[in-house]
């Protein structure tokens, strides 16, 4: 994920909002949808012809659906590269910079680069051409979720959407930066499970993760 122009900034496992939190609308896919857009995303590769000598996982939001296409492509050749924003003086939006080179040679091979969202795409599009640079052979990327805003579009994603996506793998980060930006402007704790209910998230989850936040704050 990057920072996108719908006001969040992922630093790849870091949130904040630039808007009001009721300008925003949230998607809660489950595990098993996951599962099941992975499925689709591993056959279009497969139709496409592309096989890629390693999969590199963008980290962390591309590490669980990079494991899971190892699995359904049949190719055990894992990697990973890290990228981060920062943000200078006076700017609202950072630039990404990879600060955890990919972790295996890519001379000569053909790459398949996962990500979780093509956000801002930036991100995707940094990696791509570092790729490259180092001597990859082909680089090609899939994404399960393309935002329309997006300066990078991935070979492979299987839906598009303008709604702040909350992955089964950063359900507490996501709660606890929710529930922050909600206070901050006067919301009460209420508003932040209802909103978060309706996105797809279970009630016993959101009511644990809330109960986890406020106790830390103490």
């Amino acid at each position: 994920m990057d920072y996108g122009e719908d006001g969040k900034l992922k630093a790849h496992g870091a949130y904040s909002y630039a808007v009001r939190p009721s300008t925003v609308e949230f998607e809660a896919p489950s595990w098993d949808q996951i599962y099941e857009m992975l499925l689709n995303l591993a056959e279009k590769v497969r139709r496409d012809g592309f096989k890629p000598d390693v999969i590199v996982g963008i980290s962390r939001g591309g590490w669980p659906p990079a494991r899971v296409l190892s699995d359904l492509l049949e190719n055990p050749e894992l990697a990973n590269v890290k990228v981060e924003f920062y943000l200078g003086v006076a700017e609202t939006k950072g630039e990404p910079v990879i600060t955890q080179p990919v972790s295996t040679d890519v001379r000569g091979k053909r790459v398949l680069v996962v990500d979780d969202v093509a956000d801002t795409g930036k991100s995707l599009s940094l990696v791509k051409s570092n790729l490259l640079e180092l001597g990859s052979l082909e680089v090609k990327v899939a994404t399960l979720y393309y935002k329309p805003w997006s300066i990078f579009k991935p070979d492979y994603y299987e839906k598009e959407t303008r709604k702040w996506v909350i992955f089964p793998w950063e359900r507490m980060e996501t709660v606890r930066n929710v529930l922050m930006k909600y206070k901050e402007r006067g919301k009460g704790v209420d508003e932040v499970k209802d909103v978060l209910i309706k996105s797809g998230m279970s009630q016993e989850l959101v009511e644990r993760f809330i109960r986890k936040v406020l106790e830390d704050l103490k």
